[in-house]
């Protein structure tokens, strides 16, 4: 079948669904179609992250990300309650090990003031009556407005505003190759002749960039998440409890994240996958995924550029259940977790991480590329829903209309 849009979106995760949202407020009229291979919407990293909205004291001052994090907790807070979504706003505490790790958090208390983030550094009793449970070197930093969401509710909500707008989807369409501004796909061409065809692909995302000729410096490295839910009681933690991260990489560490449900789960992992979606087993296994992700983790291995060799160990030992729990303990005080609690995996997701092949460096901002046919949001990493409206508005107002 054929049909014109003004504007062809590809993949219906919280960018894609965030872009249509934000052109729908400012051209009305537009004609917009978003077309995913899955079923619904949300069905991979949109779907599968912790739900957590960050605060926005993690980055650098001049990147996209502390440009949008806070704006983007606030409005998604706003949405969440105007559409009667539950959140869980109990806040966070990062904590330190020990004197380097201090140093580090006030690293991050000095980056959260630049970027505007509603953060402090308290001390270790100040953070033993906020989560009476916790474990800190002498202070932790406090954020109050980190909070969690269920990330499917969100999307299905936004997909839901689209198609009252008059947004089309496709499901179980999915992209196959481009010719100018025809996007052909599973379920036949759909054209944008006077508009924009705006990929939003995630874990695909440098694919379908490089059909269009872009993001040729640039290829994707999925690292596997995994959450291991405590069944004991919902009680034993009550916050957000998070360690300071290594700030060279992009990983936020093993963590406790408090859902929107009140569950407690430990995690993620970021470990090594070996093609774009391996969940699981040999599931959606794709010979030539696995040939090219090979190839980089070898070269990234032999290099050990950004202390690759450590992470892929240190990653892989959180396959040891013990090993895994016992990073999450060492942040509470003892006896305060039961570590036979932690029963039940949670569902699998996988982070679309850039890396960048020239420097064979992960690439930890957001990164945009396009001209006037085509835009592709090539790194949309964490916290990529936290800052969605946001991101999605400079999207629209930098690429696509101006």
């Amino acid at each position: 079948m054929s049909k014109t849009y003004d504007y062809l979106i590809i993949v219906a995760g919280i960018m894609g669904l965030s872009v249509a949202r934000s052109l729908k407020a400012k051209q009305p009229n537009a004609n917009i179609l978003i077309l995913d291979k899955e079923a619904d919407c949300a069905y991979h990293a949109s779907g599968r992250n912790s739900g957590v909205l960050h605060a926005g004291f993690y980055y650098t001052a001049d990147s996209l990300k502390a440009k949008f994090t806070v704006e983007g907790n606030r409005r998604m807070k706003e949405y969440c309650r105007a559409k009667n979504i539950a959140m869980n706003e109990c806040g966070k505490l990062v904590v330190a090990q020990n004197a380097q790790e201090l140093e580090q958090l006030f690293e991050l208390e000095r980056r959260g003031k630049r970027n505007g983030s509603n953060i402090r550094i308290i001390s270790e009793n100040e953070a033993r009556a906020i989560e009476p449970s916790v474990k800190t070197f002498q202070k932790a930093l406090h954020s109050p407005d980190t909070a969690s969401v269920d990330p499917k509710q969100v999307c299905h909500s936004i997909k839901d505003d689209l198609k009252n707008l008059g947004v089309d989807f496709s499901f179980e369409t999915e992209y196959l190759s481009q010719n100018d501004h025809v996007v052909i796909s599973s379920k036949g061409e759909f054209t944008a002749p006077a508009g924009k065809i705006i990929n939003c692909s995630g874990l695909y995302a440098d694919r379908v960039a490089q059909d269009f000729g872009f993001g040729q410096k640039y290829t994707m490295m999925p690292f596997k998440g995994l959450y291991l839910k405590y069944t004991k009681n919902k009680t034993d933690i009550k916050i957000n409890i998070y360690p300071v991260p290594n700030l060279k990489n992009p990983f936020l560490g093993v963590h406790y994240t408090k859902t929107v449900h009140g569950d407690i789960k430990i995690g993620p992992t970021a470990i090594p996958a070996f093609w774009r979606e391996n969940y699981q087993g040999l599931g959606h296994f794709s010979f030539s995924e696995f040939s090219q992700t090979a190839f980089y983790q070898c070269k990234l291995f032999l290099t050990n550029s950004f202390k690759f060799r450590e992470l892929a160990f240190e990653e892989m030992r959180k396959y040891n259940k013990r090993y895994f729990v016992s990073l999450a303990t060492a942040m509470v005080q003892d006896g305060a977790v039961d570590p036979s609690g932690f029963t039940e995996w949670t569902k699998p997701g996988i982070r679309a991480q850039l890396l960048d092949k020239t420097t064979l460096s992960l690439v930890q901002d957001f990164v945009i590329e396009g001209d006037k046919k085509s835009i592709h949001i090539l790194n949309a990493v964490s916290p990529a829903f936290t800052c969605a409206f946001p991101f999605a508005d400079h999207i629209v107002q930098n690429y696509i209309t101006a």
